[in-house]
Order: C-alpha cells, then sequence, then structure tokens
C-alpha cells in the first residue's frame, strides 16, 4: 500500500459517502404536496409515485455502487489486475494482443457483473412504475448487439492506442489525436449505420406536424437533412427528441411516445431548444472542451504508462503490477481518474445547466411562445416521474439540465 493506493482508496471511500449523503438529502427534500406549478399534471397520487420511484431507485443505486466498491477492491486486493495481466502474457506473447485479451477479459466481466442490475432495473423497477415496454428477448439481443458492436469499433481502437503507447515517440500526443478522429467520424456515420441496429427510424409522413418543423428549421437555420420517428415505445413508455447527425446533415429524430403525447406547439418548442443548441454555439463549444480534456487524460495516461517514469511505477505497484504496460495504465489510470472526474463534473455541469437556460430562451423567443416549452416540460417531467425540485448538492453532481421548477421560473418569469 503506497501512497497513490491509499489516495485512491481513500478517495473512493470519499465519493460513495458524497453519493450517500447527496442521495438523502434529496429524498428529504421531496414536496409533500404537488408544486402549484404542476396543477392539472401531478396531482397528490402521482406526487406519492414519484417520491416512490425516487426512494426505490435511491436504495437501488446506493446497493449498486456499494456492490461495484466491493468488488472493485476485493477484486484489487487478492491481485486481480496481476493475475489477469499475467493470464492474458501467457496466452500471447505479442504485447497489443495480451493488452486486447486483458482489456476484454475486464470489460465482460463488468458487463457480466452489472447485467443482473440492468435486469432488476429494466423488469422490476420500470416495470412497477409503468415504464418498461422492453422483453427479456429485446433486453439480451440489445446486450449482444451492444457487445458485438464494442468488439467490431473497440477492439481496433484500442489496438490503435497500444500500438502508438509501444512504438511511437510522444505517444499521448498521437494517440490523442488518432481517437479524436476516430469518435469525430464515428459521430458522422452513428446515424446511418449505428443508431439504426437498435431503434428503427421512420421518415415522417407528409402532415401538418412535419410542415411545421420544417418551416422552424428554415426559419432557425438550421441545416435539416430529414425528419423521423423512432420506435422508442417498444422499450419505453419515457418521450424524447434529439438530433443527429454532423456538419450539414442533421436529423430530426422524435420518439413515437413525444408525439403520442405532445401537442404540435409542445414539440416545435423542444426542437426549438435543440436548434438553440446549435445556433447559440453550444456544441462546437463542448466538442472543442471535450477535445481539450481528451488531450489532457491522453497526457497522464503517458505518465501513467511510462516505463521509465516514477509515477508509472508507483501506479502499478499500488495494483501489485510488477510490469508496466499501456493496457494496464489505461485502467489502473481510470480507476483513479474516476473520484477526480465527478468533482470536475460539477464544474461541466454548471456549464451545461447554463447551457440549457440559454436553450431554453432562444426557444421562446423562436417561437414566440414561452408557455409551449413550459408545458411541454411539465408533461416531461411528471410523465418521467421526476423528481420537481431536487437538492443543490444533487444537482452539483449529476444534473446537466437544470431542475423543473428553476426552468419554469426562468421561462415565465
Amino acid at each position: 500500500m503506497n501512497a497513490i493506493a491509499i489516495l485512491i482508496v481513500i478517495s473512493l471511500f470519499l465519493l460513495w459517502n458524497l453519493e450517500f449523503i447527496a442521495t438523502l438529502l434529496n429524498i428529504k427534500t421531496f414536496p409533500s404536496t404537488p408544486p402549484p406549478e404542476l396543477e392539472g399534471l401531478m396531482d397528490q397520487e402521482k406526487l406519492d409515485q414519484a417520491r416512490s420511484y425516487l426512494a426505490t431507485n435511491s436504495r437501488f443505486d446506493l446497493i449498486r455502487a456499494s456492490f461495484s466498491l466491493a468488488v472493485l477492491l476485493g477484486f484489487w486486493f487478492i491481485g486481480g489486475f496481476a493475475y489477469t495481466d499475467t493470464l492474458a502474457r501467457s496466452l500471447a506473447d505479442n504485447e497489443i494482443l495480451a493488452g486486447l485479451i486483458f482489456l476484454s477479459a475486464l470489460f465482460l466481466a463488468q458487463n457480466l457483473i452489472s447485467l443482473p442490475f440492468d435486469y432488476y432495473e429494466t423488469f422490476v423497477i420500470e416495470q412497477k412504475f409503468g415504464f418498461n415496454k422492453s422483453t427479456p428477448a429485446l433486453f439480451f439481443t440489445d446486450r449482444i448487439k451492444g457487445l458485438l458492436l464494442a468488439a467490431v469499433l473497440g477492439l481496433p481502437l484500442l489496438a490503435g492506442i497500444l500500438w502508438i503507447f509501444h512504438e511511437v515517440p510522444n505517444a499521448w500526443l498521437w494517440a490523442w489525436a488518432f481517437v479524436t478522429a476516430f469518435q469525430l467520424i464515428l459521430t458522422y456515420l452513428a446515424p446511418s449505420l449505428i443508431l439504426p441496429l437498435f431503434n428503427k427510424f421512420t421518415p415522417m409522413e407528409d402532415g401538418e406536424l412535419k410542415t411545421d418543423i420544417e418551416a422552424l428549421g428554415d426559419k432557425c437555420g438550421f441545416p435539416l437533412h430529414g425528419v423521423f420517428t423512432i420506435d422508442g415505445s417498444k422499450r419505453s413508455t419515457k418521450a424524447n427528441a434529439y438530433f443527429t447527425g454532423f456538419g450539414k446533415h442533421k436529423k430530426i429524430a422524435l420518439f413515437d411516445t413525444l408525439i403520442e403525447k405532445s401537442s404540435n406547439p409542445e414539440i416545435l418548442a423542444i426542437l426549438a431548444h435543440e436548434i438553440g443548441h446549435f445556433r447559440l454555439g453550444h456544441i462546437k463549444q463542448r466538442l472543442f472542451v471535450g477535445i481539450l480534456q481528451m488531450a489532457l487524460i491522453f497526457f497522464l495516461i503517458g505518465l501513467a504508462t511510462d516505463p521509465n517514469g516514477a509515477f508509472a511505477k508507483m501506479l502499478h505497484e499500488a495494483f501489485f503490477v510488477t510490469e508496466i504496460s499501456p493496457h494496464v495504465g489505461l485502467v489502473l489510470f481510470t480507476i483513479l481518474l474516476e473520484p477526480a472526474s465527478k468533482l470536475l463534473s460539477v464544474l461541466a455541469n454548471a456549464w451545461s445547466r447554463k447551457h440549457e437556460f440559454e436553450a431554453d430562451a432562444y426557444a421562446s423567443q423562436s417561437t414566440g411562445t414561452p408557455e409551449a416549452l413550459a408545458t411541454a416540460l411539465k408533461k416531461l417531467s411528471s410523465d418521467h416521474l421526476s423528481h420537481p425540485a431536487p437538492h443543490s448538492l444533487r444537482i452539483a453532481l449529476d444534473y446537466s439540465h437544470p431542475p423543473l421548477l428553476q426552468r419554469l421560473k426562468a421561462l415565465l418569469p
């Protein structure tokens, strides 16, 4: 147990305690009577159901987080990382292939551990509160597709990263460039090659809604390439909408559940909010910051995998691994980074919430009907059984979007 090991253990326990405190405070702040802003959409029975949904999910999340922490610490202190590395090296003489075996083994183990939790969440919790529309066959089909997709895309990406760290000077810089290019290409290809593997995208039929959406896109100068509906109802009753595509080939994707539950003005207000992110430069800003953040991460990964570096030596020794390597360093650095990432996400969430307020204001101005967006947000919050006024600590830690009552106050001062 060197200094890095002690630091990681303390940080992981502090992070768990922070989550525990935030969860308790969030449950405590749940209102006892329906907020006036939700009159007509959330009665006392619906509010009690939302409170029960929050409490159920909170208990489940704490159990899941506690189990994950226990598994990580147990695997760590029985020498699991060192054993897996040794096993991978015994199966392959090539460093890159051994690294892929090591990373794949940990990835599959993590998925196997999360499987019963995901199944319980879908078919017990979501089923109990009337959200789940999935079937066990669809659930496992999605899992298999996800694993195959991870193999097809992830293994070549990891192989490229490992090769760079083994063979190329200033490896962190080239690995950063390689991953950035990969992500940009994937963003471009995802709407046509990846997303249709999980959902059916159907071009929206000609009609009033499609005409209004296209008119909104023209009015806002949004490069609309197509309007589609998604069969989201085959998995959940929850509604959503988003944009896909890259550059001038953006598509609007509306869940069938959103179309079913919302009026045309409400749908247009939601889309105007999303267009606002585009017109206000939020997407470019987040992309730029994400690329810079990735550069910093790869620089630190370079330190964590440098066979001649003191930091890499201490990090590997902390996990009882004797041989410094890029594949082990990637995993160990990810564990080290987790508590820091959670704290840094507080700043990222605050920045994101600022963008959401700005996009709300853009939608209100561009449609001229702030009431439509306010009503849409109320419906989504009520239908999703969301906490109407979460605690400030929970907001800081997890909320990339402002809570409902704050958004309504800004929209309808």
